[in-house]
């Protein structure tokens, strides 16, 4: 079968709309789309910076894409034509590619880049980024923060800095739900008298970053069956409840050894119940949680909860029976000695009552 020739895309440009590293590529159609009425045209669009291994895929019927790269590094895109249809017996055929690149012309040194610079998105609430100077920062470096997702205008800057000796070393972000699922492109930049430094760029997803609080209300009951019932809340905030798993741990008492920590995973479910056939000692019960897979790729765990649970076993339930009973016995072994001290102590021929202090 012979196939109609599709040329490539035409023009294929990237400008750069001040937006942190989103940066819009466009295109034009291949100059003989017209012979091609009874086909539908599309375009595969692939784009990623250098050194990444895999290509981002977008396939598209229109003629440009706003996407989000590091500009610390080169943009490469390539764009084709597909085309699919009657014409060419609804078989898909490819032209070859277009290709292009972009480079933000970098200035200063790379030492002078903040370092360690790291974020955390608390209980769906609020993101905090911190960062250390860099290597070559000099004495009196002041930073900046600013940020951008698609439904801002245009790029933010941080109203809320963490600060060192007066030096911004971090910043806390609120009201990103708009931003949730989506690329929240950031730009840290210094600044510093008679010096360039180099800008950090980074490209974040929110819910790759979050960290809820501990769960809440730690229950751990026994059961006459001899099961551990263990139950908790979800933590507060605007962790979705939905969205958690839960990791569970049994600090087991092994005599004079150290207690060995066993563990135990559910998906949004907030009870487990452990069978006790062994009749061990659990000395201690806590609860964490963190983003489960249906809604991110990856998350941190909560801290554990505070709460150690001490659950004894059988025997010791049976002496905590025997103990009330040892009592209430001396109680009144005591109380019949009191009496025969005041028998011996009160007057004959009066009543035992009217003795003072019996």
């Amino acid at each position: 079968i012979n196939f109609p020739d599709i040329a490539p895309p035409q023009d294929l440009q990237i400008t750069d709309p001040g937006l942190l590293g989103s940066l819009d590529i466009e295109w034009k159609p291949p100059p003989n789309v017209q012979m091609f009425n009874e086909c539908t045209v599309k375009y595969k669009f692939e784009y990623r910076n250098t050194g990444d291994r895999d290509w981002k895929v977008i396939f598209t019927r229109k003629l440009k894409c706003r996407v989000g790269f590091d500009l610390s590094k080169t943009a490469e895109v390539k764009v084709q034509t597909l085309l699919e249809g009657r014409c060419t017996d609804n078989m898909e055929v490819q032209s070859d590619w277009i290709y292009a690149t972009f480079q933000v012309p970098l200035q200063g040194k790379l030492e002078s880049e903040v370092q360690n610079f790291h974020c955390i998105y608390h209980d769906w609430e609020y993101l905090k980024c911190t960062w250390q100077p860099g290597l070559l920062a000099p004495h009196g470096v002041h930073y900046g923060l600013y940020y951008w997702y698609e439904g801002l205008g245009h790029a933010a800057q941080c109203d809320d800095y963490i600060q060192d000796h007066g030096i911004n070393i971090g910043c806390m972000l609120q009201n990103l739900s708009q931003a949730e699922y989506k690329d929240l492109s950031i730009c840290v930049n210094g600044s510093a008298a008679a010096t360039l430094l180099r800008p950090l760029y980074v490209t974040l997803r929110l819910h790759n970053l979050a960290k809820p609080s501990p769960p809440k209300h730690l229950v751990v009951s026994m059961s006459a069956s001899e099961e551990l019932h263990v139950a908790w809340s979800p933590p507060g905030g605007e962790t979705p409840p939905q969205c958690l798993e839960y990791e569970v741990q049994l600090a087991e008492d092994q005599g004079e050894a150290k207690a060995a920590w066993a563990s135990m995973s559910t998906q949004m479910e907030t009870t487990l119940t452990i069978s006790r056939a062994n009749q061990s000692r659990i000395s201690c019960v806590r609860v964490r949680g963190r983003t489960n897979i249906f809604c991110a790729d990856q998350g941190f765990w909560s801290e554990w909860t505070q709460e150690c649970f001490s659950v004894s076993r059988k025997e010791d339930k049976q002496l905590f029976i025997l103990i009330p009973v040892i009592l209430s016995l001396s109680s009144s072994l005591i109380i019949f000695m009191l009496i025969g001290q005041c028998k011996k102590r009160s007057p004959a021929g009066k009543p035992l009552h009217e003795s003072v202090g019996c």
